[in-house]
Formats: structure tokens, sequence, C-alpha cells
């Protein structure tokens, strides 16, 4: 391959472990995870780590939609913006990926930094999220999302749509052009979530969490802006403008459950000269260092198991279901719910509200079933 594609390709897998390090060492100092942010408030009415995760939201939607209104990046080629919207995919997988996560206690993003943190369950658990995601991508699982979940669609391009986003909704229903509408969408959803994360004092005063949103929702843009601007160029081979060292062969941010399978898929086969670093699978060595440097420095380093076996079990049939679950939602708590809505994707929200929906249908039951016994 011709040495300026090596670049590109070296710099857009360097720039997503650059990112995801950071990621990972500000998400384990600052305790940040979504299914925590959802047990804080079903179980004690706490809402801080929530407001934490809005605020990164917020950060990432402004971000993102000033690269896409200055023509920086063109997210209508991003996966989440794709005009066919498989709304029962996202909401099925959103809603089993959300009960999943709660088995597991956390999301992939969470066993991620656990396993940096010294946690051997972690990485069974990511192990087994793994081959489940592998097998919802490319094997059994995926026959059944393909034969039964992503027929159900709305094809938005037959209507007129060039993407699924916030922005492109409100022009077709106001009549406004194109970016002052993704402007106006992206600005009314920042201000609204930068809004209800900040009129709570006790959370203005918390230094440490509104500092790390901040550096979350930038390193979120970071990615759009890494693989769409700077892993956008020619191939050399034949000479068409591709996106470099993507999975997904075109732009893509923060996001943990496929490229967990593609990881695996390297590891396995690392002698098929046909797989490639790629921005994804940097980003899971990423998180892993980012968080195993804060651990180390700080001196919370340690070797963590099962306490039992219904642990155990309860961590792998939730690491299945997440791995189901992420795939067929096209993305996890951070791949649908910071980089997918960074976007205005509908799906993103959609997916959302399943993964949100599962888990607080799971907290209740476990809380339920904790009163009965």
């Amino acid at each position: 391959m011709d040495t300026a594609a090596v670049g590109i390709g070296t710099l857009v897998i360097g720039g997503g472990f650059l990112i995801a390090f950071v990621f990972g060492l500000v998400a384990a100092k600052t305790n940040f995870c979504t299914m925590g942010a959802l047990s804080d408030i079903v179980n004690m009415g706490h809402w801080g780590r929530m407001r934490m995760w809005m605020l990164t939201i917020a950060v990432a939607v402004a971000g993102t939609t000033l690269l896409s209104y200055t023509g920086q990046v063109d997210l209508a080629k991003s996966v989440p913006q794709r005009p066919m919207l498989p709304w029962l995919s996202l909401l099925a997988g959103g809603l089993i990926f959300g009960v999943g996560m709660t088995l597991s206690g956390g999301c992939a993003n969470k066993n991620l930094i656990r396993v940096g943190g010294g946690s051997v369950r972690a990485f069974v658990v990511l192990t087994f999220l793994a081959i489940a995601s592998y097998m919802t991508l490319k094997g059994l699982f995926g026959q059944w999302r393909v034969d039964l979940l992503d027929p159900v669609r709305i094809d938005l391009g037959g209507l007129g749509w060039s993407d699924q986003g916030l922005g492109t909704a409100l022009a077709r229903a106001t009549g406004m052009a194109a970016k002052p509408a993704l402007l106006a969408a992206g600005g009314a959803v920042a201000l609204a979530l930068l809004v209800f994360a900040l009129m709570d004092k006790r959370f203005r005063s918390n230094g440490a969490q509104i500092v790390g949103a901040l550096v979350m929702g930038v390193l979120v843009t970071a990615g759009w802006y890494v693989t769409g601007h700077l892993g956008y160029g020619e191939n050399p081979d034949t000479l068409e403008t591709v996106y470099f060292a993507t999975n997904t062969r075109t732009l893509e941010s923060l996001s943990f459950v496929a490229p967990l399978a593609y990881s695996l898929e390297l590891l396995m086969l690392w002698t098929d000269k046909s797989l490639k670093l790629s921005f994804g699978i940097a980003s899971v060595v990423g998180v892993i260092a980012g968080s195993a440097a804060y651990a180390l420095a700080t001196k919370k380093f340690r070797w963590e198991g099962f306490a039992s076996m219904t642990d155990l079990r309860n961590q792998l049939t939730g690491a299945v279901l997440m791995g189901f679950g992420g795939v067929t939602a096209l993305g996890c708590t951070i791949g649908q719910g910071l980089s997918g809505v960074s976007t205005l994707a509908i799906g993103s929200f959609i997916a959302v509200a399943g993964i949100v929906a599962g888990c607080v249908a799971t907290l209740r039951y476990i809380l339920w079933q904790a009163e009965r016994e």
C-alpha cells in the first residue's frame, strides 16, 4: 500500500488509541457509568452521575453539530445516520442490552475500565460479550437478527430524506434550509441537556464531574474528526476517496461492542493479512490502558474475581445479552448513547430509550426480588 495511505491509517489508529486512553482515564477517575447512573436514581434517587452523562452528551452534540455544520465531516455517511431506520432492531436491541448491562453490573465501557483496574471478572465478561457480538455480526445470532428484526424498518430515503438526523426532520417539517435546521436542532438538544445538567446546585459544585463530562464530550467529537476528516482520503490502489482504518468503512467515533468482536477476530486470525488494526480496536485497547494508568498511578489496581456461582451466572448471561443487544441496536451506551446521539440520529434516541427502559426494568425487578427475600 502507498506510504501516504499507511500514514493516514496509522494516524487514525493512533488517534483512536489516544482518544480512548484519555476517555478511559477520565471515566475511571470520575466513576462514569450509565448503568451506575440509572442505579443511583432507582435505588437512591440521586441524579449526580446522570447529570454528568447528560452534560457529556450536550458537549458531544454541540461539537459534532459544529463539525457537520462547517463541513469538516459528512455525518450522513455514518452508520447512525443512514436513512434506513430499523426501529424494531434498535428498540429490541437496546432493551436487551439494558437488561444485560444490569446483570453484568455495567456496560462494555465500564467492564473495559474494570479490566484496566485488575478485574479478571470483567475480562471474562468482555470475552463472552465479544463472542456474542461476533455471533450477532456474522454467526447464528446474526441470522436471527436479519430474519426477525431488521426487516421491520422505515425507508426514510424513499421519502426523500438524505439521513435520519433531527436537523433533516426539522428541515422537512418547516421548510428550513438544511444547515440552519441542523444548527437549530443541535443547539436545542445541547441547550436542553445543558440546562438539565446544571440546574442542580450540588452537581454544579462537583468540579471533577463537570470537567470530566466536558473532556469526554470533546473526545466523542474528536473521534468523528479523526475518522471523518483526517482519515478521509484517496485510496492509491483504487483511486477512490475512502475512510481509512475503520471497520465500518465510514466515519466512526467511540463505540465498544462491535469493536470487541473485531478485536477477538484479529487475535484469533492474526495471520490473516486481510485483517488490520482499526480505530475501533485501538479504542478498546486505549480505554483499558487509560484505566490501568489511572489505577496504577493512584494505587487502586486490585485483582478481582467472581463472588459466587450466582455472580458468575448473572455476569455471563448479561455479557451474552450485551453482545447480541449492542450489535442489534447498532451500539452501546457509548456507541449510541454518546456517539450516535451526538449525530442527532433518530435511531440513536430509540436505541437509548430501549437501553434505559431495559436497565430500569431490570433494576426494579432485582429490587423487588431482594425485598421479597
